[in-house]
């Protein structure tokens, strides 16, 4: 456990607001780093760390990253609500916390100003969030993680909860539009006008299971229901129910080895890869849903033999004896400029990386979970 703590003070020390070590993608453009989704997953996992370690380094260099992005009047650098992208409103998770930490007024102005965009946001015609302004009419598991928390969390503090019967109804949707009936699991992504190259055209969907998307979503179901208030016990019942299912799931794919692959349900598959990032948030979700009562105790051991399986196999020392997170899915989508097709090529084709915050990020949750166990 020491030396994982050892490798986020070394992250942590390589990285500055505008260069941190973890965004890889940033990295490879020679970009600086703005406001961002990957950033967001990274800071949100320190705020964790802060909470149970009560060390004052993780809440100074969260508040000083967060901070320098933030100015004054709650305008962020390099974010614009109109480019209406639904992975911008995850790193907003941090302020909600960052707010109550230190007071600082901007963190709330600046909670209003992201929560402008979730008003603005295009919808499907079921009433969807799209993924972004550039992917019309498209819903994709990831952007339920992204905007969902911080949607519940600001209805729940600030807006009397209004927007509650709107936030399950998009939940259900995706149960009913995504989900396969076969193997429980949910596909990428689904296009309401059945119009992209990549998606089935009759039922609107992509092709496969990728494992990181079906994590995202894990997470959004659990850190949703962990933000709404309690006495809604009925829409809190049935969204157990759809997170809980979706667990039984994934622990039919889980690899012996403790992880999943890539593309969860073709594990025998040549190429197929077993994947840090994904493996990592199905520990955090298995470990934390038993934490809040989500799901029996027996779904623990499922989240510890993945947490250690990561370590056995991607937490790796280099000739300086600095450790390193291997494994790990660079990214992955659909269409785009690339015109990514969705396909079980196209999954295996994408960079496979160290030490990104998609995988860091939800490792390090992931530890905090074990460190709850232990504590």
């Amino acid at each position: 456990m020491e030396r994982i703590e050892k490798y986020i003070d070394e992250l942590m020390e390589k990285s500055t607001p505008d260069r941190p070590i973890w965004n890889k993608e940033k990295i490879l453009q020679g970009l600086k780093s703005t406001w961002n989704y990957i950033d967001g997953c990274m800071i949100k996992a320190i705020l964790e760390m802060y909470a149970i370690r009560k060390d004052e380094k993780y809440l100074q260099f969260a508040d000083h990253f967060i901070d320098c992005k933030v100015n004054e009047d709650g305008t962020i650098n390099g974010y614009d609500v109109s480019e209406l992208n639904i992975d911008n409103i995850n790193a907003g998770k941090t302020l909600f916390e960052l707010y109550d930490l230190t007071g600082k007024e901007k963190y709330r102005r600046a909670i209003d100003l992201i929560y402008s965009q979730i008003e603005q946001m295009p919808r499907t015609e079921e009433g969807n969030f799209w993924h972004k302004k550039i992917y019309p009419n498209q819903v994709w598991l990831d952007g339920l993680y992204m905007c969902m928390p911080f949607y519940m969390e600001y209805e729940t503090r600030f807006h009397d909860k209004k927007g509650y019967a709107d936030i399950f109804k998009q939940m259900h949707t995706v149960v009913e539009r995504m989900r396969d009936s076969k193997t429980g699991l949910y596909y990428h992504a689904y296009d309401s006008s059945r119009e992209m190259f990549w998606c089935d055209k009759v039922t609107g969907l992509s092709s496969h299971f990728w494992l990181r998307a079906l994590g995202w979503y894990s997470m959004a179901l659990l850190d949703t229901m962990d933000k709404t208030d309690q006495s809604e016990t009925e829409a809190l019942e049935e969204l157990k129910q759809v997170f809980k299912d979706l667990m039984d799931a994934m622990i039919r794919y889980q690899d012996e080895s403790g992880m999943w692959y890539q593309v969860v349900n073709l594990g025998g598959m040549e190429r197929n890869y077993l994947e840090t990032s994904g493996s990592s948030i199905m520990a955090y979700a298995l470990l934390k849903g038993v934490r809040l009562g989500f799901l029996p105790k027996a779904y623990q051991m499922y989240g510890e033999k993945a947490f250690r399986g990561i370590c056995e196999k991607y937490l790796t020392t280099d000739e300086n004896q600095e450790l390193h997170l291997g494994g790990i899915c660079l990214v992955a989508g659909l269409g785009g400029a690339q015109m990514r097709p969705g396909t079980f090529d196209y999954y295996m084709s994408e960079p496979v990386v160290n030490d990104d915050a998609k995988g860091v990020g939800p490792f390090l949750l992931a530890y905090t979970e074990m460190l709850r166990i232990t504590n």
